[in-house]
């Protein structure tokens, strides 16, 4: 990653654990002497609001918000956030997103529907997709909750730092008790991008 900059968005809503993916990947980046900004917003999380977190990278980060059109990744752990936030994304980026439908905030209070065609809309935009259920692959099939280290394996792949490295973060970052099956959710993921 020498001289280059990378730009995270990870999008969810509360719960899904944005805020530990950022730190995740933050962590890794300063352990290999990178300069990082993070920066979060939460839109309501308890309530299932969307939860936001930026994370950029690079020999040196100067603010810690992605501006509109720069992102080159954008992580979403549900397809109408992953719309909803793509106008932060280069054209040329990554958007790596569960296909869950969990409906938001807006589509709650009806400020927005949940209407079909999103995954069509967003790959017209970017460079890349990778549009995934999480949710059917072993072993999120047995812990929803483990979308956010699925879906960070599948990021991981994408990056220069390597494996092992992920691995010794998360054992840092997460809870010891649960340690064992986020690491299985980031190896599936890996192995995903990598089939």
């Amino acid at each position: 990653m020498e001289n280059q900059k990378s730009d995270i968005l990870i999008a969810g809503v509360g719960g899904q654990g944005t805020i530990l993916t950022g730190r995740i990947i933050a962590s890794l980046a300063i352990s290999e002497g990178l300069d990082v900004k993070t920066a979060e917003t939460h839109g309501m999380a308890q309530r299932g609001g969307s939860v936001i977190t930026h994370v950029r990278i690079g020999e040196k980060v100067y603010s810690p918000l992605i501006p509109q059109g720069d992102g080159d990744f954008l992580l979403s752990f549900e397809k109408l956030e992953a719309l909803r936030w793509l106008p932060f994304l280069s054209p040329q980026g990554t958007v790596i997103v569960n296909t869950q439908e969990l409906d938001p905030l807006p589509v709650l209070t009806g400020e927005t529907e949940y209407s079909g065609g999103i995954l069509e809309e967003i790959e017209s935009k970017v460079g890349r997709l990778i549009a995934v259920d999480a949710l059917s692959i072993d072993p999120v099939t047995k812990n929803a909750r483990m979308v956010n280290t699925f879906l960070l394996g599948i990021l991981a792949t994408t990056m220069e730092f390597e494996k092992e490295k992920w691995l010794k973060v998360m054992e840092q970052e997460i809870k010891a008790k649960l340690v064992d099956i986020n690491k299985q959710a980031f190896e599936a993921g890996w192995q995903f991008a990598n089939k």
